[in-house]
């Protein structure tokens, strides 16, 4: 039988809807996962076995293939494992899934069937509302960011088993709501540093008021210890507040990046990054262990 499930690929900051197709054969024995998965992807059979034999349900003896497609694009990371879990079980008639192309699945499993966080959620969220998915399943860590995006179920799962009630049972799932604006405006103003906190300095404070106000660059020069970094970590709080629209996609940058927090929905203030002063271009720009050349 041949089951097709939804998940999505982080691009930059955007997001590409990936369809994952399994096909259970009676005529055999094995499991192939095809369409340029990587290492974690690959490794997800054995947590996806040990995930489903700690609900229950099992792997089938029988031929397995799972094709991600588009099968040209590489797809990175475990946030495939929970769609992949649950075409398994859709496939081998385990479970029912008569709706299960209306949503979006993705998430990492544990091997005791518990979900964990992934990366992306929020332009993963604004993707499937764009292609009119009904509602995204989510690990709970995940669900506030993306509750953000309007017109779109987003629900939370702590478990593997909820999901398989969900659409065997129809037992209902938690369902995140979440007032974006109402959010955004009661946490514009909350700085984790201010400048109202710096005592003296009275000129290097001046200086960093101006090019605040006039939209200017500086460079701030002084031995170790003059309190340079001080001040500028500051310079956030004495800036024009962020739009909504710049807060999404700074919220976008910060989620691909995995830099979001469990409780946190939206960023509501200008970041500050403390680069090395030996960092090179190619850190600077965002380089590092995700770094591709172009």
């Amino acid at each position: 039988m041949l089951i097709k499930v939804y998940g999505s690929a982080i691009h930059g900051v955007a997001a590409q809807t990936i369809t994952i197709e399994v096909n259970v054969d009676t005529g055999g024995v094995g499991y192939h996962l095809v369409g340029l998965p990587d290492n974690a992807i690959k490794e997800s059979s054995y947590r996806i076995s040990a995930a489903l034999k700690n609900v229950g349900y099992k792997i089938p003896g029988k031929k397995i293939t799972i094709n991600m497609a588009p099968a040209d694009l590489r797809k990175e990371g475990a946030a495939y494992d929970l769609s992949i879990a649950i075409g398994i079980l859709a496939a081998s008639d385990q479970i029912l899934a008569e709706n299960i192309q209306d949503y979006i699945i993705m998430g990492e499993l544990s091997l005791d069937g518990s979900l964990q966080p992934i990366r992306g959620v929020l332009p993963i969220a604004i993707q499937a509302r764009e292609e009119g998915f009904k509602g995204i399943i989510l690990p709970k860590q995940n669900t506030r960011e993306a509750a953000i995006v309007n017109n779109l179920d987003v629900f939370a799962v702590e478990n593997i088993k909820e999901v398989i009630d969900f659409f065997n049972e129809g037992k209902p799932l938690q369902k995140i709501v979440l007032d974006t604006r109402k959010e955004f405006q009661e946490k514009i103003n909350e700085f984790p540093f201010d400048f109202s906190e710096v005592k003296g300095q009275e000129t290097a404070k001046r200086a960093m008021e101006v090019a605040a106000a006039g939209g200017h660059n500086i460079i701030l020069i002084g031995p170790p210890g003059s309190g340079k970094t001080m001040l500028a970590k500051r310079v956030p709080s004495i800036l024009p507040p962020l739009t909504l629209k710049e807060a999404l996609e700074t919220t976008k940058i910060h989620s691909v990046a995995g830099k979001m927090g469990t409780e946190t929905s939206l960023m509501t203030v200008r970041p500050f990054r403390a680069p090395h002063h030996t960092i090179s271009d190619v850190a600077l720009v965002g380089g590092g262990v995700n770094y591709k050349r172009k």
